[in-house]
């Protein structure tokens, strides 16, 4: 085993990347972490001081350039480390499938074969960082025991350091990355082995652990074309344009990542066909070069450096954002995602998205501003008007600002709305040919943009402007499906003397959001005939739920209710007006089932008459405490045969008692049987019947309405009787 302090003695660095006496904290540190677990790469993050993005400070093993869209990551992103921090534990990823099924993000830019860890770096009062540790694939799927208490107790001492240097006032910045492993020493043995190489006909050569050359032999020359000392301190994709090529850098990767040898055939032009074999380790990669058996047809290289495909860190930026961005539903999900992948990965201060809307933008949201009113003078700014979002907007040319003075020189009138930053970008988003708004980065200080940064800061735009457009697009359907299912259901329920009543409604989030769950509360006429008597009921209602997640649905909804809302009005008893209604939805022929209860309130008699086509039965709560499912004989659901009968069942309904109606919506969830959730929603009822009926409605909707994954929507109706 090499000592640590060896390994790290020859990592030249300068002053500001060490504390303030010049000790190496987060080198030293992951360094012995990384040789506890035999882990062949690995990283710590820092928190910046406002807490709210993890930055790298130091990595070893494999190039920084690996991980470039992940060098900032805010703490809220689904990235491992993050989830590390935020969780206050160990984050175990076994190897290529389980990441790309807990990060996809992660395993569309980098879809190899390894396994990783990560660990937050925090004492039980403040939290300092993360560290991520990564082994070949080969590692057993399941972290041992032994790796995850030391990986553990590391990052413990680590975090018990930074509280200390914290507390003598010491700064702890980022460091320079390291190779995990030395070169080889000794001088004899080198100088055989380089004659040894010498003497062979394959070409050989080796790289560093950043695909840096640091040996080859003649052969190797000849077989690439190009001179010892061309290729040596140089990566060979950036030296030989036949190998500039993000797959060939891919194969590098792989090796590197999966430390695994691969190989692959590249055709130097004219017509040599060239085998490459990488047999990498944990201090860089030995490249075996021969010539390629067989013939393979000619494919034309590169004229120039501008026809060469972009580099791959930048297409990295670009299929992490594209991952983020399929998840993206709504325009805030648009905002938060490019918050979440670009502010960081750019190191922005600030983000704004712009859209016209008549003639005129529209912030649709922001990000980083310490006072958000300073947006607000930007909202409802003219197309026409000079300055660089409508410009940006209307033209479709990107502007770079690396100062206040160029900003405020093209346009002086910025100058009476400064927004705290220093250096801007405006990022046109055009979809399907049409702009569709702005896209504005602020950056604290004065910020020089490279050539390949305005590259690919242009490319992000074209995706972030297509998830945009198909975000704006949904959100309008949101909105009318919305508008309609309040439409369609009561605004409010009448005031009866004598009766408290509370509802509930949930949309699915499948779909439109939108469904055909319905209710309703009516006054009836007086001395309706039932059963060939006359009594009194004073109150009927209902509860329903049409099939289907659709505006379908949802209209025959409304008209079910307002059926039922006439035959009512008109007199008729429970079993009747189940039986009018099946028959209407028959004659109307939407190929549309319904489930239904519908109920009269006899209240000066404490009881009710339910009728039941179908539906979940009802809950009763007596004022005993005791909660029963009510065993309701019922039809068969509306809109199947016209000479269904529809029974009715009388109830004593006390004062006090709590009458549950519901949908299936409310029992119905993946994974979980409906008698245990009738169960469970059966002791909620029993547990919070005495309280006001608004929080009892709450208690029984439950966590149901802060769950994003609701694959039915939910109608809860409850009656309880008075003195």
């Amino acid at each position: 085993m090499i000592p640590v302090s060896d390994r790290l003695a020859s990592v030249s660095a300068p002053a500001q990347w060490a504390r303030e006496d010049s000790h190496p904290l987060l080198s030293l540190a992951l360094a012995s972490m990384m040789d506890d677990v035999q882990a062949h790469s690995g990283a710590v993050y820092l928190l910046t001081d406002d807490e709210q993005v993890l930055e790298m400070a130091v990595m070893a093993g494999l190039p920084r350039a690996f991980a470039a869209p992940w060098e900032r990551v805010a703490v809220g992103s689904p990235i491992p480390v993050a989830d590390a921090l935020r969780q206050r534990r160990v984050i175990w990823v076994s190897g290529e499938e389980d990441m790309a099924g807990r990060y996809p993000r992660i395993a569309v830019v980098l879809p190899y074969p390894f396994a990783l860890a990560a660990v937050p770096v925090a004492t039980p009062e403040k939290a300092y960082g993360a560290v991520f540790v990564t082994w070949p694939g080969s590692h057993p799927p399941v972290i041992s025991a032994t790796e995850r208490a030391r990986l553990m107790a590391a990052c413990e001492r680590l975090a018990l350091r930074l509280q200390r240097a914290a507390e003598t006032g010491s700064t702890v910045v980022p460091e320079a990355d390291f190779p995990v492993s030395p070169p080889m020493a000794g001088t004899t043995g080198a100088v055989e082995a380089l004659q040894m190489l010498a003497r062979l006909p394959d070409g050989m050569c080796a790289l560093d652990v950043n695909g840096r050359v640091t040996f080859a032999n003649a052969a190797a020359a000849d077989l690439l074309g190009a001179p010892v000392t061309d290729l040596l301190d140089a990566q060979l994709w950036n030296t030989l344009p036949w190998l500039n090529d993000p797959v060939y850098e891919d194969r590098y990767r792989l090796a590197m990542v999966s430390q695994q040898a691969i190989s692959f055939v590249a055709l130097r032009p004219p017509q040599h066909w060239l085998l490459f074999r990488f047999h990498p380790s944990r201090n860089g990669i030995s490249v075996q070069i021969t010539p390629a058996s067989g013939t393979i047809q000619e494919v034309p290289a590169p004229d120039s450096p501008r026809d060469r495909p972009a580099r791959l860190v930048g297409i990295t930026h670009l299929l992490s954002l594209a991952s983020a961005l399929t998840e993206a539903v709504g325009v805030s999900d648009v905002v938060e995602h490019v918050a979440d992948e670009i502010m960081p990965a750019v190191g922005s201060r600030t983000l704004v998205m712009l859209a016209p809307d008549g003639g005129r933008l529209r912030v649709l949201g922001h990000r980083g501003y310490d006072d958000p009113t300073i947006i607000d003078r930007f909202d409802g700014t003219s197309l026409d008007a000079p300055t660089p979002g409508a410009q940006t907007l209307v033209t479709g040319v990107p502007a770079f600002f690396e100062s206040r003075a160029q900003l405020e020189h093209l346009y002086p009138t910025r100058s009476a709305t400064p927004d705290g930053m220093a250096a801007w970008a405006y990022l046109p988003l055009v979809a399907s040919g049409r702009p569709v708004g702005t896209c504005v980065l602020g950056y604290a200080q004065p910020h020089p943009f490279t050539p390949d940064e305005r590259a690919v800061l242009t490319s992000l735009g074209g995706l972030i402007a297509q998830a945009l457009e198909r975000a704006r697009l949904y959100d309008a359907k949101h909105r009318l499906a919305h508008g309609l299912q309040s439409a369609l259901l009561p605004h409010s329920l009448p005031r009866l003397s004598g009766l408290e009543v509370a509802a509930r409604y949930l949309p699915g989030t499948q779909g439109m959001d939108i469904g055909g769950d319905f209710y309703d509360v009516m006054r009836t006429p007086q001395g309706a005939d039932m059963f060939g008597g006359v009594v009194h009921p004073e109150a009927a209602a209902v509860i329903g739920d049409v099939q289907g997640h659709n505006v379908a649905a949802a209209g025959l909804m409304g008209q079910v209710r307002t059926a039922v809302r006439a035959y009512t009005a008109v007199g008729q008893a429970p079993g009747r007006v189940m039986s009018s209604t099946n028959r209407l939805l028959i004659e109307l022929d939407a190929d549309l089932l319904a489930s239904c209860v519908y109920l009269h309130l006899d209240l000066p008699d404490h009881r009710v008459l339910l009728s039941r086509a179908g539906h979940p039965q009802p809950l009763l709560r007596d004022t005993d405490g005791r909660v029963h499912i009510l065993d309701l004989a019922g039809g068969p659901l509306l809109g199947i045969d016209p000479s269904a009968v529809y029974p009715t069942t009388g109830v004593p309904l006390n004062p006090g008692s709590v009458l549950v109606l519901y949908t299936d919506g409310l029992i119905e969830r993946p994974g979980i049987d409906i008698e245990d959730a009738l169960a469970e929603l059966a002791a909620r009822l029993a547990i919070g019947a005495d309280r006001p009926l608004e929080e009892l409605a709450d208690i029984l909707i439950g966590d149901s309405a802060m769950s994003a994954d609701r694959g039915d929507d939910t109608a809860l109706l409850l009656l309880r009787p008075r003195h």
